[in-house]
């Protein structure tokens, strides 16, 4: 018989329709489920809307925040409300030590915090099943852009993808299946056999300057500056790039901007382009974690008391 979440108190502050898509289905397994940042709607049967953060986190056993996290101030991201919902060492306290936190990236200001309210943070977006499954929507929402901006088709086009990562490789893989001549430029040796294995052109960093004015596009996937202001220097000013990487990305935007080279920064693409499958993702993967790390407390509960 399937294991459910009858009787865990979770409470889900914020988000977009990513948490709605999750919020049926902790609600379809039984979880008590408190929400904060939603008004009513039709998929919100069975939770309970609150309206303070103190409410929301009184009495929980798991405290849901968006994938996106936080800004660096402790501001949940919410689009379904004007309401400033800030998480705060005086708000955090109202949660037991111990208390499971699950966001998809978070900044230092809410790892600090949690560290000293001794909660238990898990950071989802690293977790391979979401990531990798996330980078489908991400992949497909960075080429619909290309595709809208650029004046060219992505067939027969000169593509440079930055990184070999979980998302560098199914935006190459994409690119590659809809006609681009594909590079990829990655760091690691395995990296440049895998690329070459799928067929695409492979170039290390330090030898990229070289293939830099011919690209049509580039996408970044590396969360560290790659594209400086020397290396955007050398770019055709026809040249489109696209930032999908998490903060700080790798593009010197500025640089860019002053000689007229177009630069998207696109975070947060899975919620944009494809809100309702990138929820079941997490709707599938969620439930599951939160059972596991219940059981893991509940067995050290038993092992200090049998001590």
């Amino acid at each position: 018989m399937r294991e459910t979440l009858a009787g865990i108190n979770i409470a889900v502050i914020g988000g977009d329709e990513r948490e709605l898509v999750l919020i049926q289905e902790l609600i379809k397994q039984g979880a008590n489920v408190k929400v904060i940042g939603f008004p009513f709607r039709p998929e919100l049967e069975g939770a309970k809307i609150v309206n303070s953060i103190i409410k929301v986190l009184t009495d929980v056993d798991v405290v849901v925040l968006p994938m996106s996290g936080t800004d660096i101030h402790g501001n949940v991201k919410a689009i379904f409300t004007n309401e400033k919902l800030i998480i705060s060492d005086e708000t955090l306290s109202y949660l037991k030590p111990g208390t499971l936190l699950l966001v998809g990236a978070a900044r230092p200001i809410l790892r600090d915090m949690v560290n000293r309210h001794k909660l238990k943070l898990i950071e989802t977006a690293n977790i391979d099943k979401i990531a990798i499954l996330n980078s489908i929507p991400t992949a497909e929402g960075a080429i619909q852009i290309a595709m809208e901006k650029l004046p060219i088709t992505i067939h027969n086009s000169k593509a440079l993808v930055l990184g070999l990562g979980r998302c560098g490789a199914t935006l190459a893989g994409l690119l590659n299946a809809l006609g681009a001549h594909v590079y990829v430029a990655v760091r690691k040796e395995a990296d440049l056999a895998r690329g070459f294995v799928q067929g695409y052109k492979t170039v290390t960093y330090p030898n990229l300057t070289q293939y830099l004015p011919t690209f049509d596009v580039i996408f970044n996937t590396v969360p560290a500056l790659i594209l400086d202001s020397s290396k955007i220097a050398l770019l055709n000013r026809n040249c489109l790039i696209i930032d999908i990487a998490s903060s700080p990305g790798g593009v010197d935007f500025s640089a860019a901007e002053k000689l007229g080279i177009q630069a998207i920064l696109a975070p947060g693409l899975p919620g944009k382009v494809a809100p309702k499958t990138a929820g079941q993702i997490l709707a599938d993967y969620y439930p599951g974690l939160i059972l596991q790390e219940i059981r893991k407390d509940f067995r050290r509960c038993n092992d200090a008391i049998e001590r």
